[in-house]
């Protein structure tokens, strides 16, 4: 499983010089929780990420209105990006590595095709450990069904001192 099958493609831009709470209603309007930055070039660069989080605790948290701060302002810079070919694992490893909850996703041309989020990484894994839950489910019902009644283990069952058998 790659990156480019799990990230999301709709990633949701805003203009570097639009407001805070601009970005929030866009956010909220998108039901995202972070939102690209973007530059005013033709074609538009992407220059930063601005997640919820920033918003809260660097805005609200911090006690500031934010009205004079624009998307720019706020964005973080240092961006992360991982291949589309990218493994969970690479994925995983470059978000703490970075200390971030979203990566960007880009094709080998090294355009932004997508963003990935934690939540989306751990919603993948939680999917195939259910996967593999059903397979040992399945093979436990297969042994059951292959198991002839009134046929008895091989030797005898194993008695453990342990457990107080008095058996030394």
């Amino acid at each position: 499983m790659n990156i480019a099958s799990l990230c999301r493609r709709e990633v949701v831009a805003v203009p570097a010089v639009a407001s805070l709470p601009q970005v929030a209603a866009r956010m909220s309007e998108e039901h995202v929780g972070s939102v690209v930055i973007v530059s005013g070039d033709d074609p538009p660069r992407v220059t930063g990420i601005l997640t919820d989080r920033d918003l809260a605790l660097d805005v609200v948290g911090s006690g500031q209105s934010g009205s004079n701060l624009s998307a720019g302002d706020l964005a973080r810079k240092s961006l992360v990006a991982v291949p589309g070919s990218a493994s969970v694992q690479e994925a995983t490893a470059a978000m703490e590595k970075a200390g971030v909850r979203r990566v960007l996703v880009v094709d080998e041309a090294g355009r932004v095709i997508g963003l990935v989020a934690a939540e989306d990484l751990m919603a993948a894994i939680a999917d195939e450990l259910a996967q593999l839950a059903r397979a040992l489910r399945g093979g436990i019902e297969r042994e059951k069904k292959e198991h002839k009644p009134g046929s008895t283990p091989v030797g005898p069952r194993p008695v453990f001192p342990a457990f107080g058998t008095g058996v030394k």
